[in-house]
């Protein structure tokens, strides 16, 4: 398994493809698959017949996955897509930071 440079909850740039230029809140990674879903990006429709969980069938439309390649972190400060890099922290906990500006992009 590999880590991606993308965590749930971050706004990310996409930039490549026909959604290039969207921007979105992850909502789900799947590392292994090298795969991202993005919030209200790359939209498709879904033929679902009805089931107990989804009791009235059709049509539905949802968020697609999209490759971890195509996009990228958007910085908090600097309001920019950037390249993530890994700083340590004075406590040796490891965080993630914007290559532009500096800034640390985890929260927390």
């Amino acid at each position: 398994m590999m880590g991606a440079h993308v965590k749930r909850g971050d706004t990310v740039l996409v930039i490549a493809g026909k959604e290039r230029g969207k921007r979105g809140k992850v909502l789900v990674v799947l590392p292994n698959k090298r795969r991202v879903i993005v919030e209200k990006v790359n939209m498709i429709k879904r033929h679902q017949r009805p089931t107990q969980k989804l009791r009235q069938g059709g049509i539905i439309e949802r968020e697609g996955t999209l490759n971890l390649s195509n996009v990228m972190v958007v910085c908090t400060k600097c309001d920019r897509p950037t390249k993530t890099g890994v700083q340590v922290l004075a406590d040796a906990r490891k965080a993630r930071m914007c290559k532009r500006c500096g800034e640390i992009i985890d929260k927390g």
